[in-house]
């Protein structure tokens, strides 16, 4: 079948447009940004399952057959759609988050590729729309099976994108445990991150007013649609500034590079650090916070034997993580003298969309599951929602005060872990990673991985709270979105009505 010149080049160009979108997709949608996790990413998401599904129709099509006569105006209307779409989702970009310039730079070149594509195209179309309406078969090669791979990988992106968007729509119908506080002013630390995003929304939607204490004010400001006020460094708190609540989450990732010394550094002072900058503003604050919300960790009680139950009474353990931890909240101390109440949540892994259990399910979607050395290190955990949750509790509960276990009451071994993810993804775990070469690689580190302990939430049971996730699978289920098959529920997970 005779084609004009312009139409390889057009091939051509759709190949590169192809793989920008991918990497777009992949290292910026996907690594990055995690925008399948982000409350607010929920327009977006929707809008990129369309493009996507719209995109797939496109690669399809130019890949395998001509379009003829009236099919020339089908495509025409699809590609016009398309462009408008991404329109829209440039404008709801630049509205809910602040894009790295790599992200920036690469939807430039998608942009300018995109017109040139278009114009490309255009000029066959427009000679096939003189033909009689058919669909011809084409045959072009490898480039057709390239384009084939294409439109299968991004319709893919797009189902996953619109699962997304409705998970996100499913999870905001669970109710605000702050929507029924009397409105107040909070402080929040650490307010951009993987508790802190989600903390700020839901205090900011049950109509308390939020001040944040965040190095980026900008992206600050595009991840909560301007309705926080941020501040870069303690020093900006004014003496006369007055909070009901403190909300003290600030740390720097522990997961990540070897533990240093300057690492340990800069874990402590991203902690300690901002802490004690924090008890030198209430030193001379005119009126004190009536509560205050500490973050710290169970690794406050180093490595323990898996049989041994540990609670709030129990000591201090060794090591750098106890010892972290133990500075921490040795911080908060001076509170004592001022009168406010301070609630320490010792925090298990926080099971959530994002944070620590992203990396954690990673192999096992891939087929590749299995346990770090023996399995027996015991997984004390928590899911996000009932963090949430305990943070409401203790903002409304005056009785409240001291240290509490944050982590669910059936802590399991990373051995158990692993057979309830590999029962609620359907996926083998079958893969064992020794101990040794992660102690060596990982050092002192590895601890997080290859140790742990048997936290229980004693104080939280003796106050009569309620955990939302008590175990393990059902949270699981919760954040995979994958319901028992028993459970009726909607295409976006929504639960059908029962009559």
């Amino acid at each position: 079948m005779n084609t004009l010149p312009a139409f390889d080049w057009a091939l051509d160009l759709l190949i590169v447009q192809g793989a920008m979108g991918a990497f777009d997709t992949l290292y910026h949608h996907e690594l990055t940004q995690d925008l399948p996790h982000r409350p607010r990413a929920r327009l977006e998401l929707a809008i990129h399952a369309v493009r996507s599904v719209l995109y797939g129709l496109v690669f399809a099509s130019i890949a395998n057959v001509a379009l003829h006569g009236a099919w020339v105006a089908v495509l025409t209307a699809v590609l016009l759609v398309e462009v408008v779409l991404t329109l829209w989702d440039f404008v709801v970009e630049d509205q809910s988050r602040k894009l790295p310039a790599t992200e920036r730079v690469l939807h430039t070149l998608l942009a300018v590729n995109g017109g040139a594509l278009f114009g490309m195209i255009a000029m066959q179309l427009a000679a096939w729309a003189h033909e009689p309406t058919a669909l011809r078969a084409l045959d072009l090669g490898w480039r057709g099976w390239l384009l084939s791979v294409f439109a299968v990988g991004v319709t893919v992106s797009g189902l996953r994108d619109a699962i997304a968007a409705c998970r996100i729509a499913r999870r905001a119908l669970v109710a605000n445990p702050f929507a029924g506080l009397p409105p107040g002013t909070v402080l929040v630390t650490g307010g951009t991150g993987f508790i802190g995003e989600t903390l700020v929304n839901q205090l900011l939607d049950a109509g308390h007013t939020v001040t944040l204490l965040a190095r980026d004010p900008l992206r600050a400001a595009y991840l909560f649609h301007g309705r926080v006020r941020s501040v870069t460094s303690v020093e900006q708190l004014q003496p006369h500034e007055r909070f009901d609540t403190v909300v003290n989450l600030a740390g720097a990732p522990v997961l990540g590079a070897r533990w240093s010394k300057r690492r340990q550094a800069l874990l402590l002072a991203s902690r300690v650090g901002v802490t004690q900058s924090l008890m030198r503003w209430v030193d001379t604050a005119e009126v004190k916070p009536r509560t205050w919300i500490q973050a710290s960790a169970i690794g406050y009680y180093g490595v323990r034997p898996g049989d041994e139950r540990l609670d709030e009474g129990s000591s201090a353990g060794t090591g750098f993580m106890s010892e972290l931890c133990r500075q921490w909240e040795q911080s908060a101390q001076p509170l004592e003298r001022h009168g406010v109440r301070a609630v320490v949540l010792r925090l298990g892994i926080v099971f959530g969309p994002g944070g620590a259990l992203r990396p954690m399910l990673l192999p096992h979607y891939f087929g590749m599951g299995g346990r770090f050395g023996d399995g027996a290190q015991v997984l004390s955990w928590i899911h996000r929602d009932d963090v949430l949750r305990i943070i409401a509790r203790a903002m409304s509960t005056r009785r409240m005060h001291g240290v509490y276990n944050a982590v669910a009451p059936a802590p399991l071994t990373q051995r158990e872990f692993v057979q309830v993810v590999a029962k609620v993804l359907r996926r083998p775990a079958w893969l064992h990673v020794p101990a040794a070469p992660l102690r060596v690689a990982m050092g002192e580190m590895a601890e997080l991985l290859l140790d742990g302990q048997r936290v229980m939430p004693a104080r939280l049971h003796q106050d009569g709270f309620m955990f939302r996730f008590p175990a393990a699978e059902p949270a699981l289920r919760d954040l995979m979105n994958r319901p028992h098959a028993d459970f009726a529920h909607s295409a976006c997970g929504f639960p059908r009505a029962r009559v």
